[in-house]
């Protein structure tokens, strides 16, 4: 079953770079864009995970992490993080856990050849866990920018007078 709008995100564990264990309970009281996409240094992830790069003082600003989420082993994510500078942590998904929980693999057609991938989402959760915004079949150009906006927008919002 995997998590909808509104829903809290049940509670997971996943391995990340840095050697990290990310676990969703521990990381409540911040804000999380978790965005799922297919392939490590390949030109829409890589120009995606610049995108997410280029705004994460904004993100952070925002009381907001970011992780990037794929099937790639810790190896390969270790790699591209170094590659692009990433700052955020990315998540090796390698038994597809996060991407059953988010619903993120479709059928998907590359040359004429049918396989099962991940299509380019990306979710917004609050502080509290609570699913508040997917993003799904996302187009790369302005998605970073769109995302951090609905992250000040959420953080603000959640802000106390």
């Amino acid at each position: 079953m995997s998590v909808i709008t509104g829903q809290a995100v049940p509670d997971f564990r996943a391995m990340a770079t840095s050697a990290r264990e990310i676990h969703m309970e521990a990381l409540k009281g911040q804000q999380l864009v978790l965005y799922f996409y297919p392939k490590d240094s390949t030109p829409g992830c890589t120009t995606e995970s610049q995108d997410f790069r280029d705004h994460h003082a904004e993100f952070l600003a925002a009381n907001t992490l970011v992780f990037g989420i794929s099937r790639d082993s810790l190896r390969s994510h270790e790699n591209f993080r170094k590659k692009q500078a990433l700052p955020f942590e990315l998540i090796a998904d390698t038994d597809e856990q996060l991407c059953q929980l988010f619903d993120v693999i479709r059928l998907k057609k590359l040359y004429g050849k049918e396989y099962m991938g991940i299509e380019r989402s990306t979710f917004l959760i609050d502080r509290d866990g609570i699913l508040r915004q997917a993003w799904r079949g996302v187009k790369v150009p302005g998605h970073a920018e769109a995302v951090l906006a609905a992250a000040q927008h959420l953080d603000q919002a959640g802000q106390p007078d």
